[in-house]
């Protein structure tokens, strides 16, 4: 059979970046095997739909280039994908399981459910479950005389449609990370299959289409793998092979403790959402890795190594070399640290791959944005210079200021330690023979600069950081050849010689 598999979130708010990782795993595995990637809409919880999550869904998959085979904006061959234009469809099974013996109908309401369970938690200090120990106790066709549960029917009394979970039984299922999983039946409650507005609850619409749409794997979140035992039951009782299961390990916060968590993000200061998010009852909104500065293959190659172990020291992937090295084998039980300076460096290391050219063009756009004046002949030179010294692109204006404009200030200790007054008419005899240069490459700048140190008998360690501090306001950054050749000889010279006049005065007022 062809791998087929989905990702099927809930439009319920945005898109949390452990989403994002569940979708790239499911999308590596469709890629590795051949097969196909699917895009569901779970919104039957008509209460908690919020507007405009799905349009997030769909725009951060697109952005992280994680754009689905199937989908409700592609379609596909099992139209519709988004759950509530299924509706139609859940009734009929449950009718079947009911019809088997293995579901039926309950007529409590939900007031008499809250004063069952309160006189329940007041007696043994836990809220009873609705199981095979209680639910003959209660308002159900099981419970209810033959007659009584059909005149309910007929008269349109509200009703609910619930599994009926056997009782002691040892339900046992093989997991692709996990291996082998027992859990007892004793553990679980009769789940509401059929809510009383005729919508199917999460359980049933999720198996029922995942056979329908013939979904071999399913790879999911740890949470989801106390339904497993759950969903294996109607597998069984709907007669119907069941798909893999694949549960991922949870993405802890920095400290290892408890699931990454929005609240712990903002209060350390980095993103949990692929973009940018507007609480529309808080008014707050939260920033996303894009807006961020991330690359988007920068993130995915984060996060695949966030649970995922490729078995060699390699860390930087394309989504090519993912896709090959990809397997739910390798896939770790146990949960995986989030480690934010990790996803810095991963950016950076995506930004040092780009062509100077690439770069140079969206520094442009970034520099025009902010008013920035800049000339575009040396803006590959530039962006090439300073993709070693930034963790984003939007840093640069920043980080290479004296690109741009004069430094907004100076090393003064370093000034001190490199510079006297009396050094100033031998840097104006180097800015008169760089003059006549007709070259202005970095190559030919250190050929003069070399052969001119020589000649007034002065190491290098002598000129160049004067040179970075005229240019740069700094002894870090750029090397200083490079520097002059990017700024051109006009604006070189003219700073060189300005800033020396400076450094006589500030050196005189210190």
């Amino acid at each position: 059979m062809d791998v087929r598999v989905r990702f099927a979130p809930s439009p319920t708010g945005p898109l949390h970046i452990g989403g994002i990782r569940t979708a790239l795993y499911n999308y590596l595995f469709a890629r590795k095997h051949g097969g196909r990637f699917l895009l569901r809409i779970e919104d039957t919880d008509q209460k908690r739909y919020v507007e405009k999550a799905e349009e997030y869904i769909t725009e951060a998959l697109g952005w992280c280039g994680l754009v689905p085979d199937e989908s409700p904006g592609q379609g596909g061959p099992h139209h519709p994908y988004r759950q509530s234009e299924r509706s139609g469809i859940y009734a009929r099974y449950a009718l079947h399981l009911i019809d088997a013996g293995h579901a039926y109908y309950a007529f409590d309401t939900e007031e008499e459910l809250e004063a069952w369970r309160a006189v329940g938690e007041a007696a043994t200090g836990t809220p009873p479950k609705y199981d095979a120990h209680t639910r003959g106790k209660l308002r159900n066709s099981l419970s209810l005389p033959p007659q009584e549960t059909a005149d309910l029917l007929a008269s349109g009394a509200e009703k609910v449609v619930r599994l009926k979970i056997p009782f002691a039984e040892t339900i046992v299922f093989d997991d692709l990370i996990r291996g082998t999983v027992s859990f007892s039946s004793d553990e679980l409650d009769d789940k509401v299959l059929l809510k009383a507005d005729g919508l199917p609850t999460y359980h049933l619409a999720n198996v029922v289409d995942d056979h329908l749409m013939q979904i071999t794997h399913v790879i999911r979140g740890e949470e989801w793998l106390s339904s497993g035992p759950l969903h294996v039951l109607l597998y069984r009782f709907l007669g119907w092979e069941r798909p893999a299961f694949a549960h991922l390990p949870l993405i802890l916060n920095p400290n290892g403790q408890g699931k990454l968590s929005k609240r712990t993000a903002d209060k350390l200061g980095f993103p949990v959402f692929p973009l940018n998010w507007k609480d529309t009852e808080s008014g707050q909104t939260w920033m996303g890795f894009r807006e961020s500065g991330f690359e988007p293959g920068a993130l995915i190659n984060f996060l695949a190594l966030l649970g995922w172990n490729p078995g060699t020291e390699q860390e930087l992937f394309t989504i090519d070399e993912l896709v090959e090295a990809f397997s739910l084998e390798r896939v770790h039980k146990a949960g995986a640290r989030f480690d934010y300076e990790k996803a810095r460096w991963f950016n950076q290391e995506y930004l040092k791959r780009l062509d100077n050219e690439t770069l140079a063009i969206r520094l442009a756009s970034l520099l025009d944005e902010q008013g920035i004046l800049h000339n575009p002949e040396s803006l590959p030179a530039i962006a090439g210079m300073l993709k070693e010294r930034v963790f984003f692109l939007r840093e640069m204006p920043e980080v290479g200021h004296f690109f741009f404009g004069e430094p907004r200030s100076f090393d003064q200790k370093m000034l001190a330690q490199k510079y006297k007054p009396s050094l100033r008419p031998v840097f104006e005899r180097l800015i008169a023979a760089l003059q006549q240069l007709d070259d202005f490459d970095p190559a030919s700048l250190e050929a003069e600069v070399k052969r001119f140190a020589a000649a007034e008998q002065l190491g290098l360690g002598a000129v160049l950081p004067v040179l970075r501090l005229a240019l740069a306001g700094t002894v870090q950054g750029p090397p200083a050849f490079d520097m002059m050749s990017a700024l051109g000889k006009k604006a070189s010279l003219q700073r060189l010689g300005d800033n020396l006049i400076r450094f006589d005065q500030m050196l005189a007022t210190a």
